[in-house]
């Protein structure tokens, strides 16, 4: 992971933000049989991407926008359909446990309602 000093981040959230990326980074890594789940949020929007770090490779991605986009909006809702969407990926490559990232986000609203359908379906998180 390529760091940046913190000390370039002029704004204090997004240095929050980036400093809580670090601390969960140090401490989970995804492989084949576990991958990682690394969940990235703007405002309008949601990716969730499936990543195998030994290999350096994303396995799939599923968001909200471009060609294959699974729902329109980043609401919660919408982070229902693309967890569903997620753990049937997961369940085609069976696999039945995986790492999740909250990507330095706080774990509420959103980010907590991809994981918890990721959960509902099947996958052990």
């Amino acid at each position: 992971m390529i760091r940046k000093s913190p000390r370039k981040i002029k704004n204090a959230k997004k240095l929050r933000d980036y400093r809580r990326k670090l601390t969960i980074r140090k401490k989970i890594s995804g492989s084949a049989e576990i991958p990682r789940i690394c969940t990235i949020k703007t405002n309008m929007h949601l990716q969730v991407q499936v990543i195998d770090d030994v290999a350096g490779k994303t396995l799939f991605s599923v968001q909200t926008y471009g060609k294959n986009k699974v729902a329109d909006k980043g609401n919660i809702e919408t982070a229902a359909v693309v967890g569903k969407a997620v753990s049937e990926k997961l369940a085609a490559m069976n696999v039945k446990k995986a790492v999740f990232d909250r990507n330095g986000k706080k774990y509420c609203g959103v980010i907590s309602a991809v994981a918890s359908n990721i959960r509902e379906n099947g996958i052990q998180i």
